[in-house]
């Protein structure tokens, strides 16, 4: 605040008479050429207004001044009284008409201001807090080196007050006020650097606002807006309008109050005392701001009341953001604008309308890329009222690429005959631009005034010329208003245009107005109601942006829509697609809107590649909507998709959503996505993914195709994406997360995935997912009867279009093997087009969408071009097996043609076919392998060899057992057993440098062969070629454990000398299995560095040590010492666990003599021995922690984790007979011994229920167990945990965990501890010494239980338990979370007590449907809007606090840190944004699930 006497320019009173001393000296100050002593003078002589003027000279030289300074002051008085008396006839301070001010919160609009006008609004305060209320300041007379202060200044405490007072405002600068000028007067400010202001405003916002909300008035102020200032007459004044929005968003401001400092706090040095306050606190006040810090006791009061009603002031603003909550409205004036510019005719080839006018006026730089459609109208004449046009207007524009005539009204005034005058004019040649308002041949422009007094008699003269029947056709011309700046003012010439045009053309129905905003629109119509009195809303667009407006007239050209493909916008608008944008989009193949069209490609030869069995294109679906041809073939999936599929998703929450399209290869699955995309092109946005694309990539180019034509408004419409032929669910899921992280809140993406599945069954069909099969409808039949028909009429060769005839059999097995029977019944394997044929059939069967480069083909088979006749068809190079071959387009480093089988079933009856010849796969796959022509060709040489060890290579996973090796492999085996060794051989020179080949080898070896050392010669090749791979680490331990097993099995009587080459080798796999272990988790480890890859942990390695475990105990158990009675069976157990040393077992032996040597081998072995069940149940509680606490990242079940975790079972079983078993208990008569034993077949039983550690324990919610069986471990855990047995920590956690478990499954049981019994007990452990290994556990159940739901005491730590809980999970969890996702445990209940923990197993029982629709319904958000899911829950809200949420509690002041279950569901949200959630519960600490806006 400047302090009294301190005067900005606009301070000073517009009448001297009001002066007083101060303001007499601030003008004296600034007098130039007058020394500052002066003034100082004057203000000691108590010169005031009324004095100053009647000074004269004399009285000037009494009080000191000589006669130089004294002549000064006395000429500026008069110059200002002058001035004074002037302003009230200036014409710069003549009252204009009213405008609106510029859109709050907006940049692009192509706005300005007219110099005179007067905003429509006052300065004002708080009306409903969205409206912005305004303040203005003149700023043209204040000193250039005070503007920057000033500026900023004003803006600091304009924003200050609307952020206090939690209304929107703008601030003008450039903008008149009373008295000097009428309230909102547009003056302009003359602007120099832009730059400046935005980073002066910057660096104020720092210096006057208090650190902590810096971030906040960043956020709510906004950067400084330049609006181009106009002269009346149209001409640039070279001055602009300074303005700063203000938005005090309540998801930013909260409840906090913003308090400003009179001086930049950073910069204050000084050490004086102020007499003002050391802060301020603004409010709006009215149309002003109020320091309620001032110093008099009734703005304490009043601060002290503004306080204490901030929080129903916030609760205010947040209720009127949700009322004013912008939806993306659709439009349909898209069809209106086809029907109006074409006279309904829908096309502008055979318009209605032979001419078009275009009236228009000042036009704006970033028009000029959206009025392509003017060039192709080719108007007979531009009106144009832009006196610039000519020097950087439309006109300049328009005659780069046009050819144009400029004339002066004048020249069609009537002054002879009209056929003279038109072609002087050049009418019909060029475009007649008629400057309207001056702008050439020295013609000025005329304010808008005197427009209608200087020009509108000539402009007259032009429209009467133009409407005359002998000039321009009849009813057959249109003009179009093409309103590029608004129209404001009733006196504007636009207005007396129209009404002029609308009195020859004798009504509206030949004049079309465009404008690209609703207040544009609204100006114009009442100005026209109120000229014409008529309204003209019928024949106005103004809901499409002028991008729309361009991209759909120019689509009404049939050669456009050769030339130029076409995006959908929404309401029949579109938008050009520039080549350049699509060429950036390479990894996917857009659609448009006009796909197709205009094209010339041969419908015949289409057709036939594709009922032959080809790939659908664009093309088949264009064809088949020509007239005369019957409609595609809809499946009965179609109407489904289009009408409840995809609309459903729509309607979701979630920025990127999936539909699964499931289909058995050759049902034409791929087909009926592409028929989706087809009909869907003018609604959507379609594309289909490129394969090989990387997803990052992918995302991106997305996120551009959504927003292409979009500024500053939101996509109308969404993009649908076709993903196809992924051969993993996983990676979907990471690619819907990259394009959700992507997307934020900037519209919706959807996913259609079209994914091959073997199953012929529907099976797992759930919201998101739709199963396509082998059997049609009898619909779907009647429609294949139908096309064949028309078939037949069109192509002459109809019987080999097997594809279709397939589909039309309804896929029966007696057709496709006539079929193929016929065919091959002179196949020989030594023709080459045999052999060609013969790899095609295997590499489809085993790896579908497999092809061969038409270039290798043509090599191959020796096709020369013929000189006369001209090239040879490589299909015609296959000869009689031609009709099984069909061309395609394949993608390596280029894109390339390329042959495959036709039909999936076809192939895998040639391949059936071909044993009848003596032919076997194993054939087959070796002239795959050895025939080195086949990799001579380049051209799709790297997707032949992946292809190839694709087949080799990938196994197929059932939940039941592991597959041992490929399908390929597996039948080969079986249908000629021992070939597949050599086979594998040949792979392995073929694939030289690879090491999975060469883990194939070995794992061929010891598996089939069980040839252990051959085994080992491969494993170590495949290990130094990946020296860091687990999995290849894991082969080579594999090798030893197999050649220990299989040893143990064939040996009937164990010597010490078989017992020290068995132990030796059980030692030399354990140590492998570390290795492999070791290196499972530095893989992990830098999968979490690169973030992209999200393989899970290799668990093989703990598994495969737990395995060797089980295999020494089976060995230990025929051996003499440890035989299998009760006594040497405990015996055993203790030995194992590191009780008993073999020295006191060999001391006590009766029979130590005779087993001496065997003694002194399990001494040499004593330290693997002893460690054994140490590391056995180390592992076992390792990948128990992993599976309870870690699920697959999208709810997919992993096959092979499944066999992993059926194998850890039966090990486990194994394990607990040894361990958790004590047969020799009733040789115990001692009571101290019993009470120890009792305590020791306690931990026995909860180790054999596997309820020894917290995630065996909370495994039992998910296993449904029993209540009989949850109740006898807390019945256990309770003896255990009795102060005199010395309970552990873990075994005091374990009773709490039991306890909660037991609560959820029988609440009524007795041995449920009461709830406040069970939180003094967790409070007691919370307070006594924690080891490491058990804090993730402790605080995972301190913070569910002690979460506060009620008013009441609260454990002050919680907070800080939270933390320690996040620490505690990354510090056990690391290694193995990479690629998975914390397992819920239990969301928060809206019941008391234990009912307040809702486990997952009891919002899955709302749903009635199977395990896979419920994680479906998780996996896409539905879940949480089923009606029994919500009553169960407790909703809470939070606000997004950096990555993370602070979400309410019911205690005051208590806010806790939670995290979103996947980051991008926040990441549309600024920092402050209120939202609402369900609260889930996990080790990683608390999830916000279900995260909305809260309204």
């Amino acid at each position: 605040m400047a302090h009294e006497g301190q005067f900005k320019e606009e301070d000073l009173p517009s009448d001297i008479n009001e002066w007083n001393e101060h303001h007499v000296r601030e003008w004296v100050r600034r007098l130039k050429k007058v020394d500052v002593s002066v003034a100082d003078v004057l203000f000691k002589q108590d010169i005031s207004g009324p004095s100053l003027l009647l000074l004269d000279m004399q009285d000037l030289i009494n009080m000191g001044l000589t006669f130089g300074p004294a002549k000064l002051v006395l000429h500026a008085r008069e110059e200002l009284m002058n001035l004074k008396s002037k302003k009230p006839t200036s014409s710069s301070n003549q009252p204009g008409k009213p405008s609106k001010p510029y859109p709050f919160c907006r940049y692009h609009d192509t706005f300005r201001y007219v110099h005179g006008s007067i905003l429509d609004v006052t300065e004002s305060g708080a009306s409903d807090m969205i409206q912005p209320c305004h303040e203005y300041k003149a700023f043209i007379n204040t000193p250039d080196e005070a503007k920057m202060n000033k500026f900023t200044s004003e803006v600091v405490r304009f924003a200050a007050a609307c952020m206090n007072s939690r209304t929107n405002g703008t601030i003008h600068f450039g903008i008149g006020d009373k008295p000097d000028f009428v309230h909102g007067q547009v003056l302009g400010v003359a602007v120099d650097d832009k730059e400046a202001y935005a980073n002066g405003l910057k660096s104020a916002i720092d210096g006057y606002f208090e650190h902590k909300h810096k971030h906040a008035a960043q956020m709510c102020i906004k950067p400084p807006r330049f609006v181009e200032v106009l002269n009346r007459n149209e001409t640039s004044s070279e001055k602009c309008v300074i303005e700063v929005d203000i938005e005090p968003q309540s998801a930013i401001c909260e409840e906090n109050i913003y308090y400003t400092y009179n001086t930049r706090k950073c910069k204050k040095k000084s050490k004086e005392i102020e007499s003002q306050p050391s802060k301020s606190f603004y409010i709006r006040d009215g149309g002003s701001s109020s320091d309620l810090l001032a110093s008099n006791t009734s703005s304490s009061v009043e601060f002290n009341r503004f306080v204490d009603h901030m929080t129903q002031l916030s609760q205010l603003r947040k209720n009127a953001e949700e009322k004013h909550v912008k939806t993306i409205k659709g439009t349909t004036q898209g069809s209106r604008l086809t029907r109006m510019i074409t006279g309904g005719t829908l096309s502008l080839d055979k318009s209605h309308f032979d001419c078009y006018v275009i009236v228009t006026n000042k036009s704006h730089p970033s028009h000029y890329e959206n009025l392509g459609f003017l060039i192709e109208l080719d108007p007979t004449a531009v009106l144009d009222f832009d006196p610039e046009s000519a020097q950087h207007g439309l006109q300049t524009y328009f005659d780069k690429q046009s050819t144009v005539s400029p004339h002066l009204p004048a020249k069609y005034k009537i002054t002879g005959g009209v056929e003279d005058i038109a072609n002087k004019l050049k009418l019909t040649r060029n475009t007649s631009w008629v400057f309207c308002n001056g702008g050439i041949e020295h013609e000025a422009p005329s304010d808008i005034n005197q427009w209608l007094m200087d020009k509108g008699a000539s402009v007259r003269d032009v429209i009467s010329f133009l409407c005359r029947k002998d000039v321009l056709p009849n009813k057959r011309f249109l003009v179009i208003f093409l309103l590029l700046s608004t129209v404001r003012e009733r006196m504007d010439p636009l207005v007396e245009t129209f009404s002029t045009f609308w009195q020859e053309l004798r009504g509206t129905d030949q004049i079309l107005c465009i404008c690209d905003n609703e207040n544009a629109f609204t100006s114009w119509r009442d100005l026209i109601e109120a000229r014409c009195g008529l309204d003209i809303s019928g024949r106005c667009i103004y809901e499409l942006s002028f991008a729309e407006v361009n991209g759909t007239i120019l689509s009404l050209w049939s050669k456009n829509r050769r030339a130029i493909r076409f995006l959908p916008c929404g309401g029949e608008t579109k938008v050009p697609l520039e080549k350049k944008l699509e060429r950036s989009l390479n990894t996917l193949e857009v659609l448009c809107v006009n796909q197709c069209e205009g094209g010339n490609e041969d419908r015949v030869a289409i057709e036939e590649n594709f009922y032959k069995g080809g790939n659908v294109s664009w093309w088949n679906f264009y064809f088949s909507e020509q007239p005369g041809s019957t409609p595609f073939i809809k499946r009965d999936m179609f109407d489904y998709i289009m009408n409840t599929g995809i609309p459903e998703l729509c309607s979701l929450t979630k920025a990127c959503v999936l539909l699964n399209l499931l289909h058995v290869p050759g049902c034409g699955g791929t087909t009926l996505a592409m028929h989706v995309l087809w009909a869907l092109r003018e609604k959507y946005r379609c594309a289909v993914l490129r394969k090989k694309s990387d997803f990052a990539d992918v995302a991106d180019q997305v996120i551009k195709l959504l927003k292409y034509s979009y500024e500053e408004q939101a996509p109308r419409i969404p993009v649908l994406l076709m993903i196809d032929d992924f051969d993993e669910m996983e990676k979907v899921y990471d690619l819907q997360q990259v394009i959700e992280k992507e997307c934020l809140q900037s519209g919706k993406v959807i996913l259609l995935n079209c994914m091959r599945t073997e199953s012929s069954e529907v099976s797992g069909q759930t919201a998101d997912t739709v199963f396509i099969g082998n059997s049609l409808s009898e619909k779907e039949l009647k429609m294949f009867e139908d096309k064949l028909k028309e078939i037949e009429k069109t192509h002459k060769n109809f019987e080999t279009f097997y594809g279709f005839m397939i589909m039309k059999k309804n896929f029966k097995a007696e057709y496709t093997e006539g079929v193929v029977r016929n065919t091959l019944k002179s196949f020989n394997i030594n023709q080459k087009n045999a052999q060609l044929l013969a790899v095609l059939v295997l590499l489809n069967v085993y790896c579908k969408g497999s092809s061969l480069s038409v270039s290798l083909c043509e090599e191959y088979l020796d096709l020369q071009p013929k000189p006369v006749c001209g090239s040879i068809k490589v299909e015609d190079g296959f000869g009689k097996f031609s009709n099984f071959i069909v061309s395609c387009s394949a993608e390596d480093m280029v894109v390339y043609k390329a042959v495959k089988i036709i039909h999936s079933t076809i192939a895998k009856q040639c391949l059936q076919e071909l044993t009848a010849h003596n032919v076997t796969k194993a054939d087959i796959t070796d002239l795959l392998l050895t025939t080195n022509q086949l990799y001579e060709c380049t051209q799709g040489k790297g997707n032949l060899l992946e292809d190839v060890r694709y087949i080799l290579v990938k196994r197929n996973y059932s939940s039941e057992e592991e597959c041992q090796f490929s399908p390929l492999i597996q039948e080969i085996a079986k249908e000629t057993s021992g070939e597949e060794e050599m086979v594998l051989i040949n792979a392995s020179k073929r694939f030289e440098k690879d090491a999975i080949i060469f883990q194939l080898l070995a794992r061929y070896y010891y598996l089939k062969k069980k040839d252990f050392s051959e085994a080992r010669i491969w494993a170590d090749k495949a290990k130094e070629l990946s020296t860091d791979s687990s999995y290849i680490a894991d082969t080579s331990a594999q090798v030893i454990k197999h050649q220990l097993k299989n040893a143990i099995t064939n040996c009937k009587d164990v010597s010490p000398q078989n017992l020290a080459i068995f132990l030796k080798m059980s030692q030399s796999a354990i140590e492998a299995f570390k290795q492999a272990q070791n290196l499972a988790k530095k893989e992990s480890l830098q999968r979490l560095e690169v973030k992209a890859d999200n393989c899970p942990f290799n668990t093989s390695g703990c598994l495969g040590e737990i395995q060797v475990g089980l295999l020494v105990i089976e060995l230990l158990k025929k051996t003499p010492i440890f035989s299998s009675d009760g006594v040497r069976h405990d015996i055993l157990s203790q030995v194992l666990s590191g009780d008993i040393k073999l020295e006191s077992i060999e001391r006590n032996d009766p029979q130590r003599s005779k087993n001496r040597t065997c003694y002194v081998t399990l001494k040499q072995f004593e330290d693997v021995l002893e460690n054994l069940k140490y590391r056995m149940k180390l592992n076992i509680d390792y990948l128990d922690k992993l599976y309870v606490n870690l699920g697959s990242r999208f709810g997919v079940k992993d096959t092979r984790e499944q066999v992993a975790q059926n194998e850890l079972f039966r090990c486990f079983r194994e394990y607990s007979k040894i361990f958790c078993e004590t047969e020799s208990a009733h040789l115990l008569k001692n009571k101290l011994m019993n009470l120890k034993m009792k305590l020791h077949l306690a931990r026995q039983f909860l180790e054999r229920e596997k309820a020894d550690s917290y995630s065996g324990i909370l495994n039992y919610l998910s296993k449904e167990s029993s209540a009989e069986r949850t109740e006898k471990v807390v019945a256990q855990y309770d003896f255990v945990c009795q102060p005199q047995h010395n309970p552990t920590p873990k075994e005091k956690i374990n009773l709490i965990y039991a306890s909660v478990v037991l609560s959820r499954i029988k609440l009524e049981s007795k041995w449920v501890l009461p709830y406040q019994e069970l939180i003094k007990r967790l409070c007691q452990v919370l307070n006594e010494p924690t080891p490491s290994g058990e804090s993730l556990q402790l605080f995972f159940i301190a913070v569910v239980l002690l979460w506060p739901t009620s008013p009441g005491p609260v454990h002050r730590d919680l907070g800080r338990f939270i933390s320690q809980m996040k620490t505690a999970y990354h510090s056990a969890l690391k290694e193995v979370y990479n690629g998975r996702s914390p397992v819920v445990h239990f969301v928060l209940g809206n019941r008391p007590g234990y009912q307040q923990l809702v486990p997952i197993r009891a919002i899955q029982s709302c749903i009635p449907d199977a395990e896979e629709q419920f994680a479906s319904l998780w996996r896409n958000g539905k879940i949480w809007k089923e009606k029994k899911v919500k009553e169960l829950l407790r909703r809470v809200t939070g606000a997004v606090h950096r990555d993370g949420i602070l979400v309410d509690t019911c205690i005051r002041d208590l806010r806790l840190e939670v995290s979103p279950m996947y980051r991008p569901q926040i990441s549309g949200y600024a920092d402050g944004s209120k939202l609402s959630f369900f609260l889930g519960f996990s080790m990683k600490g608390p999830l916000a699930l279900d995260i909305e806006p809260q309204r």
